[in-house]
C-alpha cells in the first residue's frame, strides 16, 4: 500500500531546500539567530518597509482584513478598479486586470488564451509560472534557445498555425539578462502572433522612470502585446496584474479561472500597491536604485559576474557544494546571499544571486565589494 512517508524519492543533502524562518527589518534579515544584510530580496526599491506604503496598508486594515469573496461575487472593491486604471495609464495600455499573484496571473492567462489548437513558442529559461501555464493550457509547446530569436523565427516558419503566441520573461530572474522585446514584437507582427511578456523584474527597475522593459523598447500598449507584472517585487506589496487592450482584458474577466475562482486580494495590499505606485512615479526610489547598481557593478568589475544591467547580479559558481560554501562565508561576514542550485537553475550552474536595492547604503555595498574581492 502507498505510504506518504516514502512517497517521494529522497533529496540529496546538497540539493535539499530549507525553509529558514527569518524576519526582515528593512534591509536586514534575521536568520538562524544572526542579523545579516540582505542582498537576496526582490524588494528592489525598498518599498515593502517604506513608512508611507505601510501606512496605506494600515489605513485599509482598519476596515477589514480579507476580501471575503472572489471579485465576481462580492470581493470587487472599488480600489481594485482605481489601481487598474492608474496602472494602465502609467504603463501605456488600454486596460488592466489584477490577479492574486504572478503565478496565478500567468497560469490563468495562458489557460484562457490557449487550447489544443494553439501553438506556444517559449524561451527555455522562462519562469516556472509560464512553463506551468503552457503545460496546463493543453497547447502545443515549442521552446527556443534562451534569447535565440533566429531559432524562434525558424520555429514560427515551421508551425504556421492560425493561433500562435510567443512567450518570454522580460528580465530573466536567475541570469539578470533581458529579452529583446522589440525583436520579439517584430516577429509577432511578421508571423501574425500574440506576444506575452512577463516583466515582473523589470517594472520599477528599468528605465529612468522605472516603466520597465516594454517602455524601454518603445512597444508598451501595442495591440499584439500582453504584459504581466507583479506587486511583489519593486512595489513591495503582493499580487499581480495583466495589461492589454480593452477587448483582451474583458475576455480575461470572462475566462480566466484563476481570477474567477480565487478570493480577491485584501484591500490592504491594494492600498499598499497604490501608495507604492505613487512613490515610483515620483522617481526618487528608482534613481536611488540605479545609483546603487552603478556603484556595485563598478566595484565588482573583473570578478566574474554574469553580464547584467539589472538589479539581479549573478555570480556563477558551478557546483552545488562550492556555492553553498561561498554563501556560508558571506553569511559569516554578515551578508545574506543564499546559493541558488538545481533544479531552479541547470545542473552545473549553481550560483550566488546578488540583488541590489534602493534601501542599501553605499557603506553596505562597499563592504560587500571588499569582501568579494578578498574571497574571489
Amino acid at each position: 500500500m502507498p505510504d506518504s512517508r516514502n512517497w517521494f524519492d529522497p533529496v540529496p543533502e546538497h540539493r535539499r531546500r530549507r525553509l529558514s524562518a527569518s524576519r526582515r527589518d528593512g534591509i536586514h534579515i534575521d536568520v538562524d539567530g544572526r542579523r545579516l544584510i540582505n542582498f537576496a530580496s526582490n524588494d528592489y526599491l525598498g518599498l515593502s518597509c517604506d513608512e508611507a506604503v505601510c501606512m496605506g496598508a494600515r489605513g485599509a486594515l482598519a476596515e477589514s482584513v480579507g476580501s471575503g469573496a472572489s471579485r465576481l461575487v462580492s470581493g470587487d472593491d472599488p480600489m481594485l478598479h482605481r489601481l487598474e486604471s492608474k496602472l494602465a495609464a502609467w504603463k501605456g495600455y488600454e486596460a488592466c486586470l489584477i490577479a492574486g499573484s504572478g503565478m496565478l496571473a500567468n497560469i490563468g492567462l495562458l489557460q484562457a488564451l490557449a487550447g489544443r489548437h494553439t501553438h506556444l513558442f517559449a524561451d527555455r529559461l522562462n519562469h516556472a509560472s509560464l512553463v506551468d501555464g503552457s503545460r496546463l493550457s493543453g497547447a502545443f509547446s515549442h521552446r527556443f534557445r534562451h534569447l535565440d530569436t533566429r531559432q524562434l523565427q525558424e520555429q514560427l516558419m515551421q508551425q504556421p498555425a492560425k493561433r500562435r503566441i510567443i512567450i518570454s520573461d522580460g528580465v530573466f530572474s536567475m541570469d539578470g539578462d533581458c529579452a529583446d522585446a522589440g525583436a520579439l514584437l517584430a516577429l509577432a507582427e511578421i508571423h501574425d502572433t500574440l506576444l506575452v511578456i512577463d516583466d515582473a523584474h523589470g517594472t520599477g527597475t528599468l528605465g529612468e522612470e522605472g516603466l520597465g522593459l516594454t517602455a524601454l523598447h518603445g512597444i508598451a500598449g501595442h495591440p499584439r502585446l500582453i504584459e504581466v507584472g507583479t506587486f511583489g517585487k519593486a512595489f513591495g506589496s503582493y499580487g499581480a496584474y495583466i495589461l492589454g487592450t480593452n477587448e483582451l482584458i474583458e475576455g480575461l474577466r470572462q475566462r480566466q479561472r484563476t481570477v474567477i475562482y480565487s478570493t480577491a486580494l485584501p484591500v490592504a495590499l491594494i492600498a499598499a500597491s497604490e501608495t507604492a505606485l505613487a512613490l515610483i512615479q515620483r522617481g526618487e526610489p528608482v534613481r536611488r536604485l540605479h545609483a546603487r547598481l552603478t556603484r556595485f557593478k563598478a566595484g565588482v568589475a573583473g570578478l566574474g559576474f554574469m553580464a547584467s544591467d539589472t538589479p539581479i547580479q549573478p555570480l556563477l559558481i558551478g557546483s552545488d557544494e562550492q556555492a553553498l560554501a561561498m554563501a556560508a562565508k558571506l553569511a559569516d561576514a554578515g551578508f545574506f546571499v543564499p546559493a541558488i542550485r538545481p533544479p531552479t537553475v541547470p545542473d552545473g550552474t549553481a550560483r550566488l544571486r546578488f540583488t541590489l536595492s534602493a534601501a542599501h547604503t553605499d557603506e553596505q555595498i562597499d563592504s560587500l565589494i571588499d569582501l568579494l574581492k578578498a574571497l574571489l
